[in-house]
Order: structure tokens, then C-alpha cells, then sequence
């Protein structure tokens, strides 16, 4: 069963709640593999897998108020043109609405925005997160529950086939840089 310490595999399509728009969805690729109860998914997506187990199926909605948050206006600027110029020429295949763009404030903190209008001297950008103000709505079954392995739960992240070279000598975890 679901509960601290075990990775949990799952598959799941996710949809705006009251929508049926998919957002995003893991059948026909990679299903998602986690940690449960380290703090890597959203406090309330674990919850509601609690104690389930191999093939069991699931369907919940998350509010945004506990999913992403509401969209929070202040987060939502413009930017001067001219700080998209380079050689004093703006490249209008980057500037785009829809675009999303990463950004660096004065403090060196990167955040990602995107562009939602473009004016003659200046850019809006939205720097909410892309799924703010949205109740999301996940659907999808248990594919695995196991015991993570210490070396798991020591690095925080799950190591498989596909997150590190595997051979008989020492490896080195790509997630995390450490030396096997």
C-alpha cells in the first residue's frame, strides 16, 4: 500500500476540472514515478493516494487554492522592450505571445514568464505558474508500489534504468551527481 518511503508508479491523464482539455498525461510514455511523502508532488495529490495499492484506479480533483495557487495579479508585469534587445534589435522570434521565456531578476533568481501581450515599448509577462487559478482534475491508475532503497531516500529522487548508466563498475547517478 500507499505510504511513506515507497515509490509509487503511476499513470494519469490530467484535465482542467468541469474541463475535459487535457493538460498533460503520461499513457502512450514514461508513467511517473515518486517518492511518496518527501515533499516532491503536491501535499494534496498524495493524499489522496493514500493506501492505495497495485491497479487501483483514481479519480480527484485538486482546488488551485491547494494545487498552484490563484493567479496573483502582481505577478503579472511589464517589462521593457528594450531588455530583450540584443545588438539593439529585438528578436521577434522570441518575442511572441504565448512564448515562454526564462528570466533572471537583479538578485540572480531565474523565474519563467509568459508572454501574454506585446506593446510598442514593452512586454507583459505572466510569471504565475502555468497551472494557477486552474482545479485540476487527475485520473489514472497504480502501476507499482515498492520500498524505496535507502540510496533512494538518501538522494531524494528514485534511481532506475533510465535516470543512470548501468554496468558492473561504479556508475554515477545523473539525477544528482553522485558517485556510485
Amino acid at each position: 500500500m500507499i505510504e511513506n518511503n515507497k515509490v509509487v508508479t503511476l499513470n494519469y491523464k490530467l484535465t482542467e476540472a468541469g474541463n475535459s482539455e487535457l493538460i498533460e498525461e503520461t499513457y502512450g510514455s514514461e508513467p511517473l514515478s515518486f517518492i511518496y511523502g518527501i515533499g516532491a508532488m503536491l501535499p494534496q495529490f498524495e493524499a489522496n493516494l493514500t493506501n492505495l495499492k497495485n491497479n487501483d484506479k483514481f479519480n480527484f480533483v485538486i482546488k488551485a487554492v491547494d494545487a498552484y495557487g490563484d493567479i496573483d495579479e502582481s505577478a503579472i508585469t511589464e517589462i521593457p522592450l528594450n531588455a530583450f534587445s540584443s545588438d539593439g534589435k529585438i528578436d521577434e522570434e522570441i518575442i511572441q505571445i504565448g512564448k515562454t521565456l526564462p528570466m533572471q531578476d537583479k538578485d540572480g533568481n531565474q523565474f519563467e514568464g509568459i508572454i501574454v501581450d506585446i506593446n510598442d515599448d514593452s512586454v507583459v509577462m505572466d510569471f504565475n505558474h502555468p497551472l494557477a487559478g486552474i482545479d485540476l482534475n487527475f485520473e489514472g491508475e497504480i502501476v507499482d508500489v515498492r520500498d524505496a532503497t535507502e540510496e533512494e531516500l538518501d538522494h531524494g529522487h528514485i534511481h532506475g534504468a533510465h535516470h543512470h548508466q548501468n554496468n558492473d563498475e561504479d556508475h554515477e547517478c545523473t539525477n544528482c551527481g553522485h558517485h556510485h
